[in-house]
């Protein structure tokens, strides 16, 4: 198996089990990408042969996207990365629908990228419905239903929680989203490559995800519109990419990206069942931990995170503590602010149950020794602040 050739755990002493923060490239994505760092340097917007060739490539990459997730290469933009991605579709939407009503739909969990952006969308007016979760961090479905209206023109769930691993049920959400003729939006950043989509299966007009989180570069992700959604430009100065993003493009990430999402598609099954038997083990012998449970659906989840309250401890403090253990307590935009995780917050979670709870998440590059590793660590830790 591939995984075992590349172990950070040998190469850096880290235990790395924050893959949802971002993941390590991968040493044939790297492959793929460094002869256009080096000698294939052309622009693929200029005309001559050498040119001509390296947009033969960004090409290729495109279709290895589209076909990641069951789209058309025509229907994939590529950008610097999920933020982007949601910036220029929430406010694409917002500007030209606006005909229709200025009413969107999101939920009190998602990622601060769609949250901000339309609390920024807010102050031009636009009225946004913040839909609860329930204790498990699933939306109620009835409660979706009942803020759909004639004027709601967006509808934004994320796919999988970046914190919890909640799974929604997006074919659910997209068909009634799709009955009074709104669009459906779907962060998909820590879904795809994971998981199989087919967007036209599930009923999503508008997708997006990033490099980083599926072993590719930082700095670049894809933004998929179905064909028939007009969107304006987001930045002018060229007509790149259906003329919504201009600029130079960024070749060598392109080229990464695409073959990071070739690589998913060939062996996402194969490491989902590897991953999900290291966090099951991971999961499992920290349950036994007196006074501690999971945060968020167990059932609707995917199969590579783990966030556990342990009760009475401080996770700040315990992620200081372990010096070559790599965690999170909430979403890494956010964790330079101290305060309790908002996707635990909506969950209804006390203060000092969102600061007490940790967020394991898993990669392909994991392995048994390194969770076992990991849980040692973490029972001593607790045993010594415990004390």
């Amino acid at each position: 198996m591939f995984w075992k050739k590349f172990n950070l755990n040998k190469q850096y002493n880290i235990l790395y089990l924050d893959y949802n923060a971002t993941t390590p490239i991968d040493p044939r994505v790297l492959d793929a990408m460094l002869p256009f760092l080096k000698e294939n340097f052309a622009n693929p917007s200029s005309t001559h042969y050498f040119g001509s060739n390296i947009n033969e490539s960004v090409k290729t990459a495109r279709i290895q996207v589209a076909n990641l997730i069951g789209a058309d290469e025509t229907e994939i933009i590529f950008t610097s990365g999920s933020t982007e991605a949601i910036n220029i579709a929430i406010k694409g939407v917002a500007e030209n629908y606006i005909n229709k009503g200025k009413h969107i739909i999101t939920v009190s969990t998602e990622h601060k990228a769609v949250l901000d952006t339309c609390k920024y969308l807010e102050t031009k007016g636009y009225e946004i419905t913040y839909l609860p979760v329930q204790k498990n961090g699933l939306i109620n479905l009835n409660e979706l239903n009942k803020s759909l209206r004639s004027d709601t023109i967006l509808v934004s769930v994320m796919y999988v929680n970046n914190e919890t691993g909640v799974i929604q049920p997006i074919k659910e959400i997209s068909a009634l989203t799709h009955e009074i003729g709104a669009l459906f939006m779907a962060d998909a950043t820590q879904a795809v490559g994971k998981i199989e989509i087919d967007v036209d299966d599930f009923g999503i007009d508008i997708l997006c995800l990033s490099g980083h989180k599926m072993y590719a570069p930082k700095g670049i992700g894809a933004l998929y519109v179905k064909k028939g959604i007009r969107l304006p430009a987001y930045t002018h100065g060229g007509g790149h990419e259906n003329g919504l993003r201009s600029g130079t493009l960024n070749v060598p990430s392109i080229v990464a990206l695409g073959k990071a999402c070739e690589i998913a598609e060939q062996e996402m099954q194969q490491d989902a069942e590897r991953i999900v038997s290291l966090r099951n083990e991971l999961e499992n012998e920290l349950l036994k931990i007196p006074e501690t449970f999971v945060n968020g659906s167990i059932e609707n989840r995917i199969y590579n995170v783990s966030n556990i309250c342990f009760k009475g401890c401080d996770a700040n403090v315990m992620i200081g503590r372990m010096k070559n253990v790599a965690v999170s307590n909430g979403s890494a935009c956010t964790s330079a602010v101290i305060e309790p995780s908002h996707v635990l917050a909506a969950m209804g979670l006390s203060d000092d149950y969102a600061f007490a709870s940790l967020r394991f998440s898993l990669g392909k590059f994991n392995t048994k020794e390194e969770i076992k590793s990991v849980v040692e660590i973490l029972k001593t830790e607790l045993e010594f602040m415990n004390s």
